[in-house]
């Protein structure tokens, strides 16, 4: 081989690599700062087109073409306001259309029936930084606030404004916390200073190159892209980037044991190193790609973004690292450099002689179907946790964890005012006004009902059982409603708060009454049509990926047997994890619950990433079976990827780990559910279950290629 490769070109080709990775980093980098510029947290914007409440909100610029954001500050008090407090109030909220962002109209103080509470509804400019203007809004009236009145922004723009805020780490926290993380595992693992910078720059490398493609691709409108999707690009580039290149050291180090010469070494480990990894990163990219048959946007646009994160981590694992482990040799390692030892490694016959993995092969050897029966059914008794997985949705107001203004101004507002203040059922009718507020008006969740009115000072008019309500002296007749192309607009107050599942029956309710004549959305309808898309997610993707990822490992594998047995062990694993997530969440965390997106998320990811460990152990099992027969190929393959798998599940579980400092509930819990699963697949499933089960069925798992035929003493 040092023959047939001239010496410029060993020079010249890791060289160019390293530069044109070098570039990508250059201009990826500073496009950390910039993903808010392209991104979109509006839950609207992720529906279906088809969905009620995506044709309201498309209806609605035609009837109010400023598209503003309202929030609504709520003035509370111990006692009664006095004249002089509401007056000071009112001077405060008319101060407000001078300040940045602030639309110039905005509603007079409305006093609660108590009189100890005032609320106001202040439009915020659609194109404002929502977070600064919420912020400036409260600090301002706060200062200027009369003695004894508390000041709370929420509504829309202030849950808006707390998912800023919660998203603010992710370029920062997130990213130190996972590298942090990761560095930490890799030296205690190889007690090297140079090789975990070498795997890390990797991972960095891939990411800012990632991050440049779908910045632009979401700039172009290709894809849509989140503050939660962002996080999940951020983790999975850096976890499966280690993962792909802890392979590739591992049989490097191997091939320096046994090559003097650092390019064969380097060429040799990746040749062994080059079907594993894509064939796991096939694995993750067809799984996350299943998520483009779902109905909901924000679970769709995962796939293709995830996607091609996945593609740069192995990307760089087979190009960019073995570019500079090739420069960097043995020193690589220091201080623990690999001997060249062809001798030892002969009569070692391609297995460690000692270590913890070579002990657990042995013992899996005299005792496969105690080992796996006793596994199975530990992971059985896991599971059964699964049926208090409360997986159906959580309010708006538990979205963000810990401290929320928003969600302290909802509960404020909720005691002096219906609960609904703010957040509406918006009603599209479209020529029957009066049998349509008939309706809202007979249920008992809604509290009053306005119809858009351009003639009305305020914009709207209220609708009562006599008709559209007159505002003026008297005598003064009813406002028109406002009318496009032959639609009204209905705003209905309800008495529950707008997130609550007595708001959303109350919606089930008026679309049941109203079908056929009008459209309902809103807020409430808005996280309903969402749940239910989330739940037909998860209901179709969840077997359409198990099948694809079995086809998968049966063209890797040539075989039928190891397929499903892997599948069927991997789909164990995350039911104990579900299992073990449901009494973590309920009865430690005290979670409200979980988004449906939760269990189809986890599913996706332990089932694409768990799989990666098994494919790590069984391609190396299949390379050993075909030169020393199946059974010994099991032990063998079991101690020899031991180290290199558990130190990948480690650095996956704790980037992971590290989606728990960004503090929205989904991503706390998707980062529990992965991190958990990971962890157990490495040491229960990849380490006890699938070496002793295959080796207790022997060379059957391979049916039905040649290698299950095979009739040798060795190869049995």
């Amino acid at each position: 081989m040092r023959g047939r490769t001239p010496k410029w070109v060993r020079l010249l080709l890791p060289t160019l690599l390293f530069v044109a990775w070098l570039v990508g980093v250059a201009v990826g980098g500073p496009y950390f700062g910039k993903v808010d510029e392209v991104s979109s947290n509006d839950q609207t914007s992720y529906l279906p087109e088809s969905a009620d409440a995506t044709r309201v909100q498309r209806l609605l610029g035609e009837f109010d073409d400023s598209g503003a954001i309202p929030a609504i500050i709520v003035f509370v008090s111990d006692d009664p306001l006095t004249e002089a407090q509401l007056t000071a109030i009112s001077d405060d909220l008319a101060s407000l259309p001078n300040s940045p962002g602030v639309e110039a109209e905005i509603s007079p103080a409305i006093p609660s029936e108590d009189g100890r509470a005032v609320q106001a509804f202040v439009p915020i400019q659609s194109n404002a930084d929502i977070g600064d203007t919420v912020a400036s809004i409260g600090d301002s009236l706060r200062a200027s606030a009369p003695r004894g009145v508390s000041v709370h922004v929420t509504g829309p723009a202030g849950f808006t404004a707390d998912l800023i805020a919660a998203f603010a780490g992710i370029d920062t926290i997130l990213l130190g916390v996972a590298l942090a993380a990761v560095f930490f595992i890799l030296i205690l693992v190889y007690r090297s200073l140079l090789l975990p910078i070498a795997v890390l720059s990797t991972s960095l490398f891939a990411l800012c190159v990632a991050l440049l493609s779908v910045w632009w691709l979401a700039k172009a409108g290709i894809l849509l892209l989140s503050g939660q999707t962002q996080g999940i690009l951020f983790i999975l580039v850096i976890g499966a980037a280690t993962d792909y290149s802890l392979l590739f050291v591992s049989r490097y180090r191997e091939e320096l044991r046994v090559n003097t010469d650092t390019w064969v070494a380097s060429i040799r480990a990746l040749r062994g190193s080059f079907e594993p990894i894509i064939a796991s990163g096939g694995t993750v990219i067809a799984g996350l790609l299943c998520l483009l048959l779902s109905d909901l946007k924000s679970n769709s646009a995962l796939g293709p973004v995830a996607s091609i994160g996945i593609i740069f981590a192995m990307l760089a694992a087979l190009t960019l690292l073995p570019a500079m482990l090739f420069a960097l040799g043995r020193a690589a390692f220091w201080p623990r450099r690999p001997t060249f030892e062809p001798d030892v490694v002969a009569a070692e016959r391609g297995m460690p002689s000692r270590g913890i993995w070579t002990r657990l092969a042995k013992q899996i050897r005299r005792r496969p179907r105690l080992i796996w029966t006793v596994t199975t059914a530990i992971l059985l008794v896991g599971a059964v946790g699964l049926t208090q997985l409360n997986a159906v949705g959580v309010p708006q107001s538990d979205l963000v964890l810990g401290a929320s203004e928003a969600r302290d101004g909802q509960t404020v507002l909720g005691e002096h005012f219906p609960a609904g203040s703010g957040r509406p059922v918006l009603v599209v009718e479209e020529s029957a006004l009066q049998d349509a507020a008939d309706v809202l008006l007979a249920h008992v969740g809604i509290e009053a009902v306005t119809v858009r009115s351009a003639d009305s000072p305020s914009g709207s008019a209220s609708v009562t059982q006599e008709g559209i309500v007159a505002f003026g002296p008297p005598g003064t007749p009813a406002p028109e409603p406002t009318v496009v192309g032959g639609d009204v607009l209905l705003q209905a107050t309800l008495t529950d708060a707008a997130d609550s599942d007595a708001a959303a029956s109350t919606v089930r309710d008026l679309r049941a009454e109203l079908r056929g004549t009008a459209i309902v959305g809103g807020v409430t309808a808005t996280a309903m049509d969402t749940n239910d898309a989330s739940i037909h997610d998860r209901n179709l993707i969840t077997p359409v990926v198990l099948g694809v990822i079995l086809v998968i490992l049966m063209l890797l594998l040539r075989s039928v047997v190891a397929p499903v047995l892997l599948v069927l062990s991997t789909a164990l694993s995350f039911g104990t994890t579900l299992g073990v997530a449901a009494l973590v969440f309920n009865g430690i965390f005290r979670f409200p619950g979980a988004d449906p997106a939760v269990p189809l998320f986890g599913f996706i990811f332990l089932v694409a990433l768990g799989i990666d460990y098994n494919i790590f152990l069984i391609t190396r099992v299949r390379e050993e079976s075909i030169e020393h027969g199946t059974r010994e190929g099991i032990v063998r393959g079991l101690a020899i990827t031991g180290g290199v798998i558990t130190s990948a599940g480690l650095v996956l579980a704790a980037t992971f780990a590290a989606l728990s400092v960004i503090p929205i509930l989904f991503l706390v819990q998707i980062a529990f559910i992965v991190a958990v699963g990971v962890l157990l697949d490495t040491f229960v499933v990849r380490s006890l279950l699938v070496p002793a089960l295959t080796y207790d069925i022997g060379r059957a798992i391979w049916w039905p290629s040649k290698l299950s035929r095979e009739t040798s003493a060795d190869h049995r």
